[in-house]
């Protein structure tokens, strides 16, 4: 074997690191992301084995069940190569055990399959005289790809879903030069018996890593999609391997499309045992923003606790903490972790429970709420495309919608016709277009008279006694305190109501300002000065 040839780490710049992403579903993993998740696992092996190291045995199985450029299983290559040098010192040997027996792939397409053949055998055959391995009798090698189709079931009319990944028929019942995107890997019932037909024999692997897809598009409005990466979480646990260490997107903290049941059965899994987080996408993945950001996970089959967790920002590190992975009372993860203690204070200051008191609830009682000043989204019944009329009839309502205002007639109004005539506080539910901190968090209220309404582009909060207390309102939503106790709970760029639900509610007689906020609750020195690190300051118009 040609040792310069195999030693592909060595290339500069890496090829992995140069190819665009096929699209927001598909997202490239950074070789340099990789290696850190790779870093984490042996970190963890060597933890629980005695401070042995998992690149010197010769026993483990690894599995990428998504594989797109290899790059996984292209790092797990590398370093068995080296550290199984004592035991298996002939190099030609060493990379085809390696290659045979410990390292495995799914590929999600035709091309990704050939791409990460391409990447670990340095052939797209495994067969071929180029490929680095030597005894592969299946071109495949053990990069399995083969198309598959989704499994439509409901009715006949057009909007049949796949009862695997929920994939519209509309959109994915493709011809045959097209891509399925019926991932292998989830479309199985028994996933035990569907990888030996792929690998032909029993398998039972000791890690399960990669970078699963995140989205299909559902069939909504515009570019809607719906979350799948959940489904290849479920399925990984049910393999029950050694280590799972995956990367996804981090709204499942709290909220997304169809994520409620899965976001439970993750927070009440006591198996987690750390989160790398990173808010902006970016920090990971340089192309299209992930809103909400994402996170990569290491979860030990054989060990329960708390759950580490360490965020990251602009390259660094800047906390880390070994906590409950769903605090008491709770219903969502608490992302930041000096977000856990300052909102602790306002759970104390609100229902007057000790603070440090192990049934501390963090949960603000149903009448402390801000919440349920908070409209549902599309209040008024007109929906984010609604334009209205140019100009205003005798008895029309004002509308704030998209881009501007227009006018209504009341009788087109479907909803929220006991809060027309009233003072009430519009806000867009829709936030800040980035993730980099520090950001608004949430756009900028305003007040509402007597007489508006809005299209589903704003919610209203509200309604109000006076133009006075309206305006209240919108200084307490100014405040980065405010907006800080938003942020904890809002997963993406929209901030609808559950978002709402760690802001307490107050008297409204009266203006609000940060300093006051942050004495009323106790904030330290350091807890101020992280709020202030992630919520830009936000001036508003009260005439």
């Amino acid at each position: 074997m040609n040792q310069s040839a195999f030693r592909l780490r060595g290339r500069n710049p890496d090829v992995l690191s140069c190819i665009a992403n096929l699209s927001n579903d598909e997202v490239f993993t950074p070789p340099e992301f990789a290696k850190q998740m790779l870093d984490s696992l042996g970190t963890a092996w060597a933890e629980t084995h005695d401070g042995a190291s998992i690149w010197e045995d010769d026993s483990v199985r690894f599995l990428d069940p998504f594989t797109k450029t290899g790059v996984f299983l292209r790092e797990i290559v590398a370093r068995l190569t080296e550290g199984l040098s004592v035991k298996i010192p002939n190099l030609e040997e060493r990379v085809n055990h390696i290659l045979m027996h410990q390292v495995y792939g799914i590929g999600i397409t035709h091309l990704t399959g050939q791409l990460s053949r391409r990447t670990v055998y340095c052939s797209k055959d495994a067969t071929g005289k180029h490929s680095i391995a030597s005894s592969f009798t299946n071109p495949n090698g053990n990069i399995w790809f083969e198309r598959i189709e989704h499994s439509w079931t409901g009715t006949i009319s057009g909007s049949r879903r796949c009862k695997y990944c929920g994939a519209n028929e509309a959109n994915f019942d493709r011809s045959a030069d097209l891509e399925t995107h019926a991932y292998a890997f989830i479309h199985s019932s028994d996933i035990r018996t569907r990888l030996s037909e792929m690998f032909g024999e029993d398998m039972q692997f000791d890690v399960i890593i990669g970078n699963p897809p995140f989205q299909l598009r559902d069939g909504g409005y515009g570019t809607s999609a719906a979350p799948i990466y959940q489904h290849f979480v479920e399925q990984a646990k049910k393999l029950e391997p050694r280590y799972l260490c995956l990367v996804i997107p981090a709204r499942w903290y709290s909220g997304g499309k169809g994520l409620d049941e899965f976001r439970m059965s993750m927070l009440e899994d006591n198996r987690l045992r750390v989160i790398q987080d990173y808010p902006d996408s970016k920090e990971v993945f340089p192309g299209p923003q992930i809103k909400g950001g994402v996170c990569y996970f290491l979860w030990d089959r054989d060990s329960r606790g708390d759950v580490t967790v360490t965020t990251w920002d602009k390259g660094a590190a800047i906390s880390t903490a070994t906590r409950p992975l769903l605090e008491h009372g709770a219903d969502v993860f608490i992302r930041y972790n000096p977000g856990v203690s300052i909102l602790k204070k306002v759970i104390s200051v609100e229902t007057g429970a000790p603070l440090d008191s192990s049934q501390l609830e963090l949960s603000l009682p149903e009448e402390k709420r801000f919440s349920n000043l908070v409209s549902a989204r599309k209040p008024f019944g007109f929906d984010t495309t609604f334009r209205g009329k140019s100009s205003r009839a005798a008895g029309d309502l004002l509308l704030y919608r998209t881009s501007g205002t227009g006018y209504v007639a009341r009788s087109a109004v479907a909803s929220g016709l006991e809060v027309i005539d009233e003072w009430k506080v519009f806000i867009a539910y829709a936030g800040s277009g980035s993730d980099a901190f520090p950001h608004p968090i949430l756009p900028k209220p305003f007040v509402g008279k007597p007489g508006s309404v809005s299209s589903e582009t704003y919610l209203y909060i509200g309604p109000f006694d006076s133009e006075s207390e309206a305006s209240n309102v919108c200084t307490y939503l100014a405040t980065r305190f405010v907006r800080f106790l938003a942020l904890l709970r809002k997963p993406s760029q929209h901030a609808t109501r559950p978002v709402y639900s760690f802001v307490p509610r107050q008297d409204f007689s009266k203006p609000w300002t940060d300093p006051e906020l942050y004495s009323l609750y106790g904030s330290s020195e350091e807890e101020i000065a992280f709020i202030e690190s992630l919520v830009r300051p936000m001036e508003i118009d009260i005439e």
